[in-house]
């Protein structure tokens, strides 16, 4: 009460005094910035580990990183034994130390000593004026604000994070990697004493120039340690024995590309990511070393993407090779769209399966195919007449392919995509036509993993919960060591259901792996891999995408520039690459199969299509929905003679006599190919003499189509080359006759294969064989 007295009888007695100590008390109180450093860093990328995988320097040219979240105990010894030894017991000058040095300089006639303290010194950077007495008194005022504002932890961690050591080096943690080519807390007794001591004087670390003089400084540093038992005598003499640096280091550059792709988003920041960096820098030797074997091919680029299935963490980005400017090694082609190759096929497959519109081991037509005006052709340029829808996949055959799609619906398909956000495919289905599951369309590496590493996850969480999805599988993959949010469970599946899922990854797992992992599934140690390789037109992209419960991996490899090569293809360029990244992750079992999506029904033991009464049956599980799966057509019944060499009908025979067998028949230019390849098939018994053939025909044109238009091409002389029809007759050592235009031109036995030039126009090809049958298509040359 009496104190209270006191100061009302003052503020009457003293007004002016009163506002004049407010006023100061208001100053003192804003004079220090909210920020005391306004100056930009640098992009600072770490590994999950806390290591540092890349950087990129500040805007203003500096190589000044973000500030510290802590400061080496050794560091902070040497640094406050050296510049401040009673930094834990001033706020924020020293009047001892201050007068001390203003008698030394005093008697020495200049500047010999120095009385700032660490906060005196750290406000001096921050303003960055010419030095003066005055200057001296503002800095002395902004100290003692400035220890009131920040604890003595966050001033050490300010000083480190903004002390200048030489050059364009600021900062504690830069100056370590640039020196020393270690991280702060690595740094040795020597290495930190070197280190305290620069800030003093930063000069002193230029490369061959005052050597003697940091050397000097150092040891004297040292020695204080010694002498306040700091350090032991063995400690000592060890330091005493470390050289100082000759050259500066280059800052780590295990993630360039990743480092540029986080720099556009978190400019000026420290990111800790998610990528590992022992399999980083793994993946980095298994790049460069195939980039040598691609060299001798002139092919300069590469990329390797490691994703966690679980997380949808990055562990692993490789954007490039360690190539040239004029190769475009700065081009992150981990984000750069490229024809797709047959990357999407499985997506089809998955798809197919999941509208019960699929078997995997149903029969697709792999014949010559023309639809539309269109032509595709197989990778091998082979045909194998017939083939499971499976084996289709795994063997990554074209016209299959191009035929499901046709069959299941382009704009469906397409519409279907959108879901994955594919990046590049931005066209409509008209746009890129039938083409689009060859490679008519463009997605990168990021986006064609994420789809992958999505689909696994589905079926990962679909195992681990109650038979349930995640309202967001479908998400963006993550740099950062945070996982992403996958949403709330439903029972909905979010695009295929996990049977259909699971299927598509056995079939990929039965690809034919690369030389020298040929044999894998004879061995333990082999891991199980869903995985798919892709090639484009003219050999300009190689794609290889392997998928397991863990991780997804993606390979691309070509020529930035778009430049073709001979011979690139994914099984040859890319699958190595993915194997041996694969040697180098963790092992993970295989996909649990999820039973609660599977239902089993009887198929064709021969076509794969829904049983019939007169098919062998086999009995297998699909996925549990309507199916809209045919029944098998390929097997019909047959009248045998007694010897079953003869087929019968009732012009010749009793049908009660004769003998009742289901047959697998093939349409003529189907069975033209896959008997090549099934040595088992048999083809149908003609019939007997005596009966009345009541077959359908037996022949098939397999080039030309009716209704084609064709233009011959013309050889290095000028001349038209030929343009050789071709035909499947069910009975290949019949004779068949060949007519242009009902004019006789050839005879053909065994072999229904001839070469003609028509002229310009419209023709008429027929052919007869001996036994009566005709079969004729309609052509025009342009």
């Amino acid at each position: 009460m009496i104190l209270k007295d006191r100061w009302l009888h003052f503020a009457r007695k003293h007004p002016k005094k009163l506002i004049l100590f407010s006023l100061l008390l208001i100053a003192y109180y804003f004079c220090l910035p909210k920020q005391l450093f306004k100056v930009p860093t640098a992009t600072v990328v770490e590994s999950r580990q806390g290591t540092l995988i890349g950087a990129k320097i500040a805007d203003d040219g500096q190589w000044r990183f973000p500030v510290v979240d802590s400061v080496p105990k050794k560091f902070e010894t040497c640094l406050l034994q050296f510049e401040d030894g009673h930094f834990y017991h001033h706020f924020g000058f020293n009047p001892v130390s201050m007068a001390k040095a203003i008698r030394s300089n005093f008697a020495a006639g200049k500047t010999v000593r120095g009385g700032s303290t660490l906060t005196q010194q750290l406000i001096r950077l921050s303003r960055n004026k010419n030095r003066s007495y005055f200057e001296k008194f503002i800095e002395l005022i902004l100290a003692t604000r400035l220890e009131l504002r920040h604890s003595k932890e966050d001033i050490l961690k300010l000083y480190a994070s903004h002390a200048p050591f030489g050059g364009n080096v600021v900062g504690l943690d830069v100056a370590s990697w640039r020196y020393f080519g270690l991280q702060a807390h690595q740094l040795s007794w020597a290495e930190s004493a070197t280190l305290a001591v620069l800030p003093n004087a930063p000069s002193l670390i230029y490369p061959g120039k005052n050597q003697q003089r940091l050397l000097d400084k150092r040891n004297r540093l040292l020695q204080k340690l010694l002498t306040k038992k700091y350090i032991d005598s063995t400690t000592y003499h060890l330091a005493l024995l470390e050289e100082l640096p000759q050259k500066p280091y280059p800052l780590p550059k295990t993630a360039p590309h990743l480092t540029a792709q986080i720099a556009k988003n978190a400019h000026g920041q420290r990111v800790r990511t998610a990528l590992d960096e022992n399999l980083q820098r793994n993946v980095n030797a298994i790049v460069q070393k195939h980039h040598l074997r691609l060299l001798q091919n002139q092919v300069h680029n590469a990329a390797v993407l490691v994703l966690d299935v679980n997380t949808r963490e990055v562990r692993s980005y490789v954007g490039n090779t360690q190539t040239t400017k004029e190769n475009q090694k700065d081009v992150d082609m981990v984000r750069a769209n490229r024809s797709t190759g047959s990357t999407v096929k499985p997506l089809l497959y998955a798809a197919m399966l999941d509208a019960g519109e699929l078997l995997p081991d149903m029969l697709v037509a792999d014949v010559p195919t023309q639809i539309a005006g269109y032509t595709p052709e197989n990778f091998s340029e082979e045909y194998s007449g017939a083939v499971k829808a499976k084996n289709a996949l795994a063997r990554s055959l074209n016209i299959p392919a191009v035929r499901l799609l046709q069959s299941y619906g382009l704009a469906k398909f397409r519409d279907q995509l959108d879901v994955f956000e594919l990046g590049g495919l931005n066209k409509s289905a008209d746009h890129y036509g039938l083409t689009l599951i060859l490679g008519g369309a463009e997605s990168n590496l990021w986006d064609l993993c994420k789809t992958y590493a999505n689909l696994a996850s589905t079926l990962n969480h679909f195992n681990t919960t109650s038979s349930e999805y995640f309202s967001r599988e479908f998400t963006e993959p993550t740099f950062l060591k945070e996982g992403v949010d996958f949403g709330e469970k439903s029972v909905e599946k979010t695009v295929f259901d996990a049977a259909s899922i699971y299927l598509t990854f056995e079939a990929m797992k039965e690809v034919n792996r690369p030389e020298g992992n040929e044999s894998w599934e004879f061995y333990d140690s082999s891991k199980e891999i869903a995985w798919k390789t892709g090639t484009s037109f003219g050999n300009k992209d190689a794609w290889a995408i392997g998928v397991t419960a863990a991780y997804v991996v993606g390979v691309w490899v070509g020529n930035a520039d778009g430049e073709g090569r001979p011979n690139v293809s994914g099984v040859t360029s890319a699958a190595p690459i993915l194997f041996d990244v694969f040697d180098v992750l963790p092992r993970s079992e295989w996909f649990q199969k999820p039973f609660d999506e599977f239902v089993a029904i009887d198929v064709c033991a021969k076509s794969g299509y829904l049983a019939t009464a007169i098919c062998p049956k086999t009995s297998i599980t699909i996925p549990k929905k309507e199916n809209y799966v045919k029944e098998c057509h390929y097997h019909q019944m047959v009248q045998l003679d007694a010897q079953k060499q003869f087929r019968v009908n009732s012009s010749c025979v009793d049908l009660s006599t004769a003998v009742s067998s289901s047959w697998f028949l093939l349409p003529p230019l189907m069975e033209f190919y896959y008997k090549r390849t099934h040595p088992n098939y048999k083809p149908l018994p003609p019939f007997r003499n005596d009966c009345k053939s009541t077959n359908s025909p037996p022949m098939e044109f397999i080039y030309p189509k009716n209704g084609s238009r064709i233009s011959l091409t013309k050889n290095f002389k000028g001349e038209k080359n030929e343009m050789v029809l071709k035909l499947a007759h069910a009975k290949p050592e019949t004779e068949v006759y060949w007519y242009l235009d009902d004019r006789f031109i050839l005879q053909t036995k065994d072999f229904h294969e001839i070469g003609l030039i028509p002229g310009l126009g419209r023709h008429k090809i027929t052919v007869v064989d001996a036994l009566g049958n005709e079969l004729n298509v309609t052509i025009t040359i342009d």
